[in-house]
């Protein structure tokens, strides 16, 4: 990098990289010639189309609906052995007498979705901290509508499942899909109000909190205390790093790693340990935002004042030691948290959770309409999509007419109650409940089955109600054509 190597050279160092890369001007820009315009039409063709998906809110959704439906394909084709043989083989680490070996859907769901966690425990602590759940009142609507939407279908699926084997399942119908959710209502575009958008967030970030702790308190296995102290007495350490305000990530990540380790020996789910480390991630700058601008300012002025000096392609001492202290600003005015959340996010939509999927979505179709009709498959179904709608529409109802909260603004109750079966697309929170609840190849087959059917119509059913009923949106005027 061209600024790594500049950087802190005297003037005289200065001057002698402008003559080594003098030497070779012409030739780069000859090569740069030759090169444009196929450079162009890879740019116009394939990088500038790929960029743009990756930039839009409905990309994770999309990616996520695409490996979903090369894992069924998969498990039903005539290759369907290959896909259980992959996920189930072996795999693991050693080092001397120490080891660790386990299935490769395994190293997914506990390891991978570890750092599905962790980020969804950075969203939760800003939130909490300075975002929508920051106070009673913003975290009214979106807190009651979570609740109802968690207690509902939990209730209606032990009605429909009371004395049936599947009655473990219970946690499966509570989860809510936060990126297949915003994906969808993204697909509207600026139809949707904001309001709309920050109460689905807030209301899915409030339902995640509530399934990490059904998880944590309700499907884990036999404990093995001695692990498990040893991973809380470890959690004292990041609560001193970040009482001290250590901003390293790597730290974080480290004492995370072994955190995470000896939760997995413990019994209790690793997931759990990356929601923990989160919280101890901090939230707070190093330097105040007019401390940054005042950095920023002072850095241009030096720029402002060799801003004649056409004749040098380089930059002197004083704009390198400018460019150092902007980009120390930089670096300093930015919260660990948000760093974190940035540079997570990508990954996590992208490989995580599209990994996760092809690994988890592979239902078998085997039994015909049988399969599809069992008592289990329908139980999930119907509280995945009529639980979640009556759930968020009675409480958040009971809520407002009890002066609780308010409506989000521009949003009618016949909207609300289209976003609460929104949240009954449960998908991946709800593939990784259901693992954790059925060791029975029969009945997890059948979970998954539920969980598609109920996700999909839930889906397809809340874009329906809100595109008949959101207004369409005012044409921009500088799309508009010029008359005359």
């Amino acid at each position: 990098m061209p600024f790594l190597a500049c950087r802190g050279l005297s003037p005289a160092q200065n001057l002698t990289k402008r003559s080594h890369f003098g030497l070779s001007k012409k030739k780069k820009e000859e090569q740069a010639l030759m090169t444009t315009p196929t450079r162009r039409i890879l740019r116009r063709v394939i990088v500038t189309p790929f960029q743009r998906f990756l930039q839009t809110e409905a990309s994770g959704g999309i990616l996520l609906i695409i490996f979903t439906a090369l894992a069924l394909l998969w498990a039903n084709s005539p290759w369907s052995d290959s896909y259980v043989e992959l996920w189930n083989s072996t795999v693991g680490v050693q080092f001397g007498d120490w080891s660790l070996y386990k299935a490769l859907i395994l190293w997914v769901n506990d390891g991978l979705m570890a750092i599905f966690f962790f980020l969804v425990g950075l969203e939760i602590k800003r939130e909490v901290m300075l975002g929508e759940l920051s106070s009673v009142r913003q975290a009214a609507l979106p807190f009651f509508a979570a609740i109802g939407g968690m207690l509902v279908p939990a209730l209606l699926f032990l009605l429909l499942q009371a004395g049936r084997p599947g009655a473990e399942g219970w946690g499966i119908p509570m989860a809510t899909d936060i990126a297949f959710s915003l994906g969808i209502l993204s697909l509207l575009g600026k139809r949707v109000p904001l309001s709309m958008k920050i109460f689905l967030t807030a209301f899915a970030i409030v339902d995640d909190i509530g399934a990490v702790l059904v998880i944590a308190l309700f499907y884990t296995s036999e404990i093995d205390t001695s692990y498990l102290y040893m991973g809380l007495g470890l959690f004292v350490i990041p609560l001193l790093m970040n009482v001290m305000n250590v901003r390293k990530k790597m730290a974080y990540f480290i004492i995370g790693g072994i955190i995470w380790y000896f939760f997995l020996k413990s019994g209790i789910h690793p997931t759990v340990a990356g929601i923990m480390m989160a919280f101890t991630v901090p939230i707070t700058s190093r330097i105040r935002v007019q401390d940054f601008i005042e950095e920023v300012n002072n850095g241009l002025v030096v720029f402002e004042q060799f801003k004649d000096d056409e004749e040098s392609k380089l930059l002197n001492y004083e704009q390198m030691a400018s460019v150092g202290a902007i980009e120390g600003a930089t670096k300093h005015v930015q919260p660990p948290l948000q760093k974190l959340e940035h540079m997570l996010h990508s990954g996590v939509a992208f490989v995580v959770l599209p990994i996760f999927a092809l690994a988890n979505a592979g239902v078998i179709f085997e039994g015909g309409s049988a399969a599809l009709t069992a008592p289990l498959t329908i139980s999930i179904a119907l509280g995945l999509l009529l639980g979640k709608m009556l759930g968020v529409s009675l409480f958040s109802w009971i809520s407002v007419r009890l002066g609780l909260a308010n409506l989000p603004a521009g949003t009618s109750w016949l909207q609300l109650m289209a976003l609460g079966i929104l949240g009954g697309v449960g998908f991946t929170m709800a593939l990784f409940i259901a693992n954790l609840a059925f060791t029975d190849a029969v009945l997890l087959n059948q979970a998954k089955m539920g969980i598609l059917m109920g996700s999909s119509v839930a889906g397809v059913a809340a874009f329906i109600i809100l595109r008949m009923t959101l207004p369409k949106p005012l044409p921009d005027p500088e799309e508009m054509p010029i008359q005359g």
